[in-house]
């Protein structure tokens, strides 16, 4: 396997650096200039990488999407039964370490409202990576209704986008608040609402 061009390394680095101030102070709230000296890139190189600041909002937003999506199949892929993949799911929302539970490393949280309203092609990214995720914890549900460990549902892909929705608005209360407790509330409503009932 052949290692990656520097300039691909660059461009990553671009997008993995932008990432964390975007995070932090949002897409608008975030220069150029700023996002290349964290990247330690010359000024005068980022039109080499991107063409403007949206093709690189477009770059960092697929990006996310992409590894988003690729650790939630690692997981779906696993041994467990369906319903312990989901539970470790939601666990992963949490908080626990202040920094590295899903919650407050979410582009969707922290930028869907502003991308709506700047950017087409943003939103449309952004909506299609929901899209995607939706429709794999839907075949999570239906897979977990198989095998016994979800309560069999109606219509899985409505009940899904329910549950993410739960959880992204859950998420921006404990954010707004900085207290975990509606992410927990949100979790523990989801889990009883799922769970078999040959075992409550």
């Amino acid at each position: 396997m052949n290692a990656p061009a520097k300039s691909e390394l660059t461009r990553q680095r671009i997008l993995s650096k932008g990432r964390e101030l975007v995070l932090t102070g949002g897409f608008g709230g975030v220069g150029l200039s700023r996002i290349l000296a964290h990247s330690e890139v010359p000024k005068g190189s980022f039109y080499y990488y991107f063409t403007s600041k949206e093709d690189f909002g477009c770059a960092l937003l697929q990006d996310y999407v992409d590894e988003y999506l690729a650790r939630f199949d690692a997981l779906a892929n696993g041994p467990d039964k369906a319903g312990d993949k989901l539970s470790a799911f939601f666990a992963a929302w949490l908080d626990q370490s202040r920094s590295e539970g899903i919650a407050s490393r979410c582009l969707v949280v922290k930028l869907a409202a502003e991308i709506a309203d700047l950017s087409e092609d943003m939103r449309a990214i952004l909506d299609h990576g929901v899209a995607l995720l939706t429709g794999r914890i839907a075949d999570l549900l239906t897979a977990g209704a198989t095998d016994g460990s979800v309560r069999p549902l109606a219509n899985p892909t409505s009940t899904a986008r329910t549950l993410y929705a739960q959880l992204l608005g859950a998420a921006i209360l404990s954010k707004l608040a900085q207290d975990d407790a509606p992410l927990r509330d949100a979790l523990a409503d989801a889990k009883s609402r799922l769970c078999p009932e040959t075992s409550i």
